[in-house]
């Protein structure tokens, strides 16, 4: 639902948030129910950050909304707490499904986001009678149909997985009033971008839209303007910005050097935890075997998993219970995890807002990180790419590696020898003659064969193979025609036999 006031679907002349009320800086100063109020105050929230200042405010009085902040700023609870307090009217306590409709919608690009966006929905209205869930790919849909057919008011889901549940008759979305894409730059990529039509296809044409991201290009924004109305952009940090909590590095390295060098970081600086960032599955699964070999506890989280197994990888993670967790993409976005001291991106992003949302792992919620980035030779470009979005130099710096592989000593077979010469020495000299002689050698051995050492002998200019030889004429058997013709003989490495006539 919009302000009447607002304009044209595809105004590209968003007001600034600027224009807005200054919002009060206390939670308990909002125009929000006690419910609510309590919920907010057992998750020991007292004071709001810039992007909860400025958004719930303007999400109360029903606007569209761009919401662009660096991560681990509370961006989650900045459209969930007044989507939830809007919907405090509907609120009822029947147990009919049909008074339970979808009348919010929020959609996350993976699972582990919806996951995280749906337990903390759940924990600002527990003391209320709406209802969330959420439904992502990877696990039995049966479950999911369950909890829909019994009603929900808020529903958070990926596209894939929701489509699924459109199609199956599942759930309904014709009474939607409010829509929030979380990570809103990832759903509006090319990838993402027919699921998400086909979705909003099913809404209802009036309704109050929200969009938030770490990061928004303007293409990004100038797509957004088509889905949203006179929508309202708050930005509290330059677009694309850094939490200025994190410690960043960009290391000059060898391909073959990256785990040795996040080994001597950990090692030095007293690391206990850190997510490792690899651009491919297929890597991440190699690196986190290689890890667990270095014996660092390790886990690793990627697309080809299932999701009971991405799931219990990060709560152990989160349970401390894992030192390392190797991800691909999927644990850059959105994830909520308690003073992680460090990310590490073993590969370079090919996109540079990825690169954004790796290091906004660490340094959340005002505590400070470490971010490192190991650059190869080939990954200048993509160190570029990276250098204009964030709108800061990046010195490549040197790595000193301290050799802690283990290698073969350069005359480690000598001093064996000269050991095993020792030992021979004390049984006397003819011991020590055949233990030289029975010494295996370097080369090759074979048996000896007089037939194979003989020099080669031409043969006379009228021998022929014995199967190129005419056969005399055989004669035929008892009882049988002159006319029959015996039997052309077949060489036997083609299938003949010396046998047959």
């Amino acid at each position: 639902m919009t302000d009447p006031s607002a304009q044209a679907p595809g105004s590209q002349n968003a007001p600034s948030a600027a224009e807005a009320p200054a919002a009060p800086a206390r939670f308990d100063t909002l125009p929000l129910d006690a419910k609510l109020l309590r919920a907010v105050a057992d998750q020991g929230y007292a004071t709001m950050t810039p992007i909860q200042a400025k958004a719930i405010p303007i999400v109360l009085e029903g606007r569209d909304v761009m919401g662009a902040a660096q991560t681990g700023t509370g961006k989650t609870a900045a459209f969930s707490i007044p989507l939830l307090q809007r919907m405090l009217k509907h609120e009822n306590a029947s147990m009919s499904p049909a008074r339970h409709p979808v009348r919010a919608l929020v959609l996350a690009p993976t699972r582990e986001l919806a996951d995280q966006v749906a337990a903390n929905v759940k924990a600002y209205a527990k003391h209320t009678q709406l209802r969330s869930a959420v439904v992502f790919g990877g696990i039995d849909m049966k479950p999911q149909t369950a909890e829909l057919k019994k009603g929900v008011e808020v529903l958070i889901a990926t596209p894939g997985r929701l489509l699924d549940h459109i199609e199956a008759k599942n759930c309904a979305l014709n009474q939607v009033e409010y829509v929030v894409l979380d990570e809103a730059d990832r759903m509006l990529d090319i990838g993402f971008l027919p699921d998400l039509q086909r979705i909003l296809s099913y809404l209802p044409r009036q309704r109050q839209t929200l969009l938030f991201s770490a990061t928004f290009s303007p293409e990004i924004k100038k797509l957004a303007s088509s889905y949203l109305q006179n929508p309202l952009l708050v930005e509290v940090a330059r677009p694309n910005a850094t939490a200025s909590t994190v410690e960043q590095h960009f290391y000059s390295v060898a391909e073959d050097d990256k785990r040795g060098v996040i080994r001597q970081i950990l090692r030095d600086r007293a690391i206990t935890q850190a997510i490792v960032f690899g651009n491919s599955k297929l890597g991440v699964a190699r690196l986190a075997r290689s890890f667990e070999r270095d014996g660092l506890r390790t886990a690793a989280l990627h697309g080809d998993k299932s999701q009971d197994e991405r799931l219990k990888s990060l709560a152990a993670f989160k349970a401390g219970e894992v030192d390392l967790l190797v991800a691909t993409d999927v644990a850059a976005r959105g994830l909520d995890i308690a003073d992680l001291p460090a990310v590490f991106n073993f590969d370079v992003p090919f996109n540079a807002e990825d690169y954004v949302h790796r290091i906004g792992r660490t340094g959340r919620a005002g505590a400070s990180g470490i971010a490192v980035t190991l650059v190869t030779r080939d990954d200048t470009r993509l160190a570029t790419e990276i250098e204009k979005l964030i709108k800061k130099k990046i010195d490549l710096e040197p790595f000193e590696l301290e050799d802690d592989r283990p290698r073969r000593r350069r005359y480690e077979r000598d001093d064996d020898d000269r050991r095993s010469d020792t030992r021979a020495a004390s049984t006397g000299g003819e011991r020590e003659s055949e233990r030289r002689t029975e010494r295996p050698s370097r080369a090759i051995s074979r048996a000896a064969d007089p037939f194979f050492d003989q020099p080669y002998q031409p043969a006379a200019a009228d021998h022929k193979p014995s199967w190129e030889t005419e056969a005399p004429a055989a004669k035929p058997a008892a009882g049988l025609s002159r006319n029959i013709k015996p039997r052309r003989q077949v060489a036997a490495l083609l299938g003949g036999s010396a046998a047959k006539a």
